[in-house]
């Protein structure tokens, strides 16, 4: 008997260590306990370091129905990547991501994340991405403004980018952005909202200028392969970003608040599978290629704005330097010159990005006229 349950453990362990599993756990991260859940193929050994992709929920839902919706596990198994589903915090008793600049510090605990997994797993520091559905969507976006040091690449579906997320924007490099969004999502509008988030249209045109991408867009119609799904799809891609960066729309014409290629839940797009689309896109990018032959993320001092604040006369400090793009919150370049030192007085108060042409590269920086 005894002899019995001890093979029975023997050959319980060897399948554990020969399969996938799912490891729920916790950290400690702004004064609370943060939990996560996090997604190892039957692949991983450690012996390697693999990509790590953040899957975020969004309002009301949870990471283990983040996990159950999205069926990342089979493209994970073979594809070789770690996939972690964090769960947020609560607002008005559901859980969701705080993107709106109110409420608790999860770009910290998901930057604490990285460096928890990162202790216990081999994790390839040039290759994090997030990606997330709805709430999750907008806080991508908020970790491509705030935590670009860290993170590679993001995807977005039926979410967007929250009006406060854009004013406080500056990332580090350019960031590759895929967006996947329904033109009938009733949740998450197409068309935005005033004041909290915005246009489609208007993300893709504020990355795709922050990224320098081609202005004119690779367009394709998605085969319409299942004529029964109630939708169609179109494929925008802006090509020739900084470094290699690009922007990446798939519209979903007549498409709900979903996420393409699971069940059905109102009208969800069959037409591609947008788990293995997103990651397709992720996998092209790693964070030292981006920051590629611009300013080395350990030598900042190499390139310089001041003063900033500023109320009227801006002087840029730069070797090499070429020219200068001043661009507003809605993407828009105001301002193109070849000085180093230009007037700005004209300019209304707010927050502005400096894109910076050297011999070198390009370089993005936060300037804030007061």
């Amino acid at each position: 008997m005894k002899r019995n349950l001890l093979l029975s453990l023997f050959l319980s362990a060897a399948l554990f260590a020969n399969s996938q599993t799912t490891i729920i756990d916790s950290i400690f991260s702004g004064g609370i306990y943060r939990n996560y859940r996090l997604y190892v193929p039957a692949a991983y050994n450690g012996t390697s370091a693999w990509p790590l992709i953040f899957n975020l929920h969004g309002y009301t839902s949870s990471a283990s129905a983040q996990q159950l919706y999205t069926n990342f596990g089979p493209i994970a198994d073979t594809a070789h990547f770690l996939m972690v589903y964090p769960n947020g915090t609560t607002f008005n008793g559901q859980p969701y991501w705080n993107s709106w600049g109110a409420g608790a510090d999860d770009l910290g605990f998901l930057s604490n994340l990285i460096d928890s997994l990162s202790a216990s797993y081999n994790i390839d520091a040039n290759r994090v991405y997030s990606c997330g559905m709805s709430n999750g969507g907008f806080m991508s976006y908020s970790l491509a403004c705030g935590l670009s040091s860290r993170i590679a690449a993001i995807a977005s579906v039926t979410g967007s980018m929250s009006a406060y997320t854009r004013s406080v924007c500056s990332p580090s490099h350019p960031v590759p952005v895929m967006e996947i969004h329904g033109t009938a999502d009733g949740t998450v509008a197409y068309a935005g909202a005033s004041g909290s988030y915005l246009h489609i249209d208007t993300v893709v045109k504020y990355w795709r200028q922050m990224n320098g991408c081609n202005p004119t867009a690779v367009f394709s119609n998605v085969p319409n392969i299942n004529t029964s799904d109630g939708c169609t799809a179109e494929h925008y891609v802006y090509n020739n970003g900084i470094n290699g960066s690009s922007v990446e729309l798939y519209k979903v014409i007549g498409g709900g608040h979903t996420w393409p290629f699971t069940y059905p839940i109102g009208v969800t797009n069959q037409d591609f599978n947008a788990s293995e689309k997103i990651w397709l896109f992720f996998r092209k990018y790693k964070l030292n290629q981006l920051v590629g032959i611009s300013e080395p993320l350990e030598n900042p001092s190499a390139l310089n704005i001041f003063p900033n604040p500023v109320t009227d006369l801006v002087t840029i400090e730069a070797e090499g330097f070429l020219s200068l793009n001043i661009i507003d919150l809605s993407g828009k370049t105001i301002i193109n010159s070849n000085k180093k030192q230009v007037d700005i007085s004209s300019l209304a108060k707010g927050i502005y990005s400096v894109m910076i042409i050297t011999e070198k590269g390009r370089h993005i920086r936060k300037l804030v006229k007061i």
